[in-house]
C-alpha cells in the first residue's frame, strides 16, 4: 500500500513538474493597428512604452504578415491555422443579408480545428478578452466564445452580452492570478479593440496629448496610448506574480491601418457592439511606407507589427527583418511551444515558427501562402492598392492579381520588400509559375460555406 501511494505521489509530481514546463501564451491582437503605429517603429507622436519594452525585451519581427486585410478572416487563421478560403471568409462578418449576399457563413464553424480547443486538451486555462468578430452581434443564434474551446470570456462583436471594450485587460489580468493560483499554464487572447472605430475616447488620455493641433490626430494618438496602458497592467501582472520569463508574450495587429478613401469631416458615430465614439475621420494610422491598408492585399493591409517576448528564450533588443512569418503558423508554432497533440487528420497551411523565435533560423520560407478578399476592379483612383482579390507569395516573390485573372503585377519582397515596382513584364516566366500555383489552390477550395453554420434568420430572407 506504501509503495502504491508513494509510486501514485510521484506520477502526481511528474505530471505537475510536466505542466509547469509548459509556457503560459498571451496573444495581443490589435484591430487596425499601423505597422508603423508605435514608438518603437518612429512614430512622430504616438506614444507607447509599453509596447515598446516588449520591444526592448524580445525580438520585432518585420516581416509578418496577417491572412487578410480585414478582421475575420485575419482571426480565422489565427484561430484554425487555415488560409479563411477555406471556409469561405473572405471578409468581416455582418449581418445575415450581407454574409449570404458574399456566400459568406454566418459564423466560424464549430467543426474546424481550433486552437483554443487544441491547448485546453493539452491541460492549458484558456480564455479570451476582447473583440470576437468570428460571428457578430446582430446574428444571436451564433455560438458563443465559450463554445470554442475557452473556459472563460469576455467579448464583444459576438452573440450574448457585450463586454465593454476597456475591460479587457483587468479581466486578462484576474484570468491570470486565478491560473496562477491553480498551477495551471494559461493561452489567453487578448484581442483589443483599438483603434477600430468607434474611437472610445478618456479624457485622461485626451488631456495627456493636448498639444497636437489636430484633433483627429490627438484622438488617434489617445486610444493607442489607452490600449498601450493596458497592456502595461497585464505585463505588470506577470512580473508581480514572478511568472514573465514562463510567459511567451505576443502583441500583433489583425490588418492594416483604417482611413477614409476621401476627405472627411470629424463626427460621432454609434457602433451596436461597442458603443458611441467618434468616426473614420480620427483613423489616422499609418504603414511605415508600405502601400495601401486596411482592406488591401499589398503590405500595408496585411503587414502588421510582431513581436514576441519570452525572456531567456526569444533573444531580447533584436529585429528581424528577413524571417517570413504569418498569422497560419500560430497555431502550429504554439502547439509546438504547448506540447500539444494536434489532430490526426489536421493539415495546417502553416508552420511551426519556433525555431525563428528562438533565432536559430532565418529565411524565406518554401511553404507558399494564399489569400483572397473580394475586392473592386478596376482599380478607384481613391483606392489604388484596392483592387487585388488574389495573392500568392512563394520564397521572395509575391504575385497580386484582380478577381478574373487576367491583370497581375509581381514584386521581389526580398529586393523589394515595400512593393514598389512591378516587374510583371520582365519576369514572365516567374508569373506563369505563380499564376498555376494560384490556380491550383483555388481549385482546392470550396463552392460555398456548408455545415452548421448558417443562422435561423437565413429563412426569413
Amino acid at each position: 500500500m506504501r509503495f502504491l501511494i508513494l509510486t501514485l505521489a510521484i506520477l502526481a509530481s511528474s505530471a505537475a513538474s510536466a505542466r509547469s514546463e509548459q509556457p503560459n501564451i498571451l496573444f495581443i491582437f490589435a484591430d487596425d493597428w499601423g505597422w508603423g503605429d508605435l514608438g518603437c517603429h518612429g512614430h512622430p507622436y504616438v506614444k507607447t512604452p509599453n509596447i515598446d519594452r516588449l520591444a526592448r525585451e524580445g525580438t520585432d519581427f518585420h516581416r509578418f504578415t496577417v491572412a487578410s486585410g480585414v478582421c475575420s478572416p485575419s482571426r480565422t487563421a489565427v484561430m484554425t491555422g487555415h488560409f479563411p478560403a477555406r471556409y469561405n471568409i473572405d471578409g468581416h462578418f455582418a449581418w445575415v443579408p450581407s454574409n449570404a449576399k458574399r456566400n459568406m457563413p454566418d459564423w466560424l464553424s464549430l467543426d474546424a480545428p481550433l486552437l483554443p480547443r487544441i491547448l485546453k486538451q493539452a491541460g492549458y486555462a484558456t480564455a479570451h478578452f476582447g473583440k470576437w468578430h468570428l460571428a457578430n452581434n446582430m446574428i444571436p443564434d451564433s455560438p458563443l466564445p465559450s463554445e470554442y474551446g475557452y473556459d472563460e470570456y469576455g467579448a464583444f462583436n459576438c452573440a450574448g452580452e457585450q463586454m465593454p471594450v476597456h475591460e479587457d485587460a483587468r479581466n486578462a489580468v484576474k484570468f491570470i492570478e486565478k491560473s496562477h493560483r491553480a498551477e495551471k499554464p494559461f493561452f489567453i487572447n487578448l484581442w483589443l479593440h483599438e483603434p477600430h472605430t468607434p474611437f472610445h475616447t478618456v479624457p485622461k488620455y485626451r488631456w495627456r496629448f493636448r498639444e497636437l493641433a489636430s484633433e483627429e490626430d490627438n484622438i488617434y494618438a489617445s486610444v493607442l496610448s489607452h490600449a498601450d496602458d493596458r497592456i502595461g497592467e497585464v505585463l505588470d501582472a506577470l512580473d508581480r506574480l514572478g511568472i514573465a520569463e514562463d510567459t511567451l508574450v505576443i502583441f500583433s495587429s489583425d490588418n492594416g491601418p483604417a482611413r477614409a478613401s476621401r476627405p472627411t469631416e470629424l463626427s460621432l458615430m454609434h457602433d451596436t457592439a461597442t458603443g458611441a465614439g467618434f468616426g473614420i475621420a480620427a483613423a489616422k494610422g499609418i504603414t511605415g511606407g508600405r502601400n495601401g491598408y486596411k482592406s488591401s492585399l499589398f503590405e500595408g493591409g496585411i503587414g502588421v507589427p510582431f513581436i514576441a517576448r519570452w525572456p531567456g528564450k526569444i533573444k531580447a533588443g533584436a529585429v528581424d527583418k528577413v524571417s517570413l512569418i504569418s498569422a497560419v503558423d500560430l497555431l502550429p508554432t504554439f502547439c509546438e511551444i504547448a506540447e500539444a497533440r494536434l489532430p490526426e487528420d489536421y493539415q495546417p497551411d502553416g508552420v511551426s515558427q519556433v525555431k525563428t523565435f528562438l533565432g536559430k533560423t532565418a529565411g524565406i520560407r518554401s511553404k507558399p501562402l494564399f489569400w483572397k478578399m473580394q475586392s473592386p476592379w478596376p482599380a478607384r483612383p481613391a483606392q489604388p492598392y484596392h483592387w487585388v482579390s488574389f495573392a500568392v507569395v512563394q520564397g521572395h516573390w509575391k504575385l497580386v492579381c484582380n478577381r478574373d485573372g487576367d491583370y497581375c503585377e509581381l514584386f521581389d519582397l526580398q529586393s523589394d520588400p515595400f512593393e514598389k515596382k512591378d516587374i510583371s513584364q520582365t519576369q514572365k516566366e516567374v508569373v506563369s509559375r505563380m499564376k498555376q500555383l494560384l490556380d491550383d489552390w483555388k481549385s482546392t477550395l470550396p463552392a460555398k460555406p456548408t455545415g452548421d453554420v448558417f443562422s435561423a434568420e437565413r429563412e426569413k430572407q
